[in-house]
């Protein structure tokens, strides 16, 4: 799976819309756009940081809080 492909399935998980998901991780929202259309590549270490932080701060990704 590529980049582009995990970024929309990490936006889905968490139930964000990509103007949110682009505040919370403080990006520029056209930047996170161009990725999402394939204008532009995401770096390969940005998403697992992404994806790191969200389950730090225990964002719905699937996981039930005990």
């Amino acid at each position: 799976m590529d980049t582009r492909e995990e970024l929309i399935k990490l936006k889905e998980k968490t139930g964000m819309n990509w103007k949110k998901l682009s505040e919370y991780y403080g990006i520029p929202y056209r930047t996170v756009q161009d990725w999402y259309m394939g204008k532009r590549q995401m770096p390969d270490y940005l998403l697992r940081l992404m994806v790191y932080k969200a389950e730090m701060e225990k964002l719905s990704l699937g996981h039930k809080e005990k």
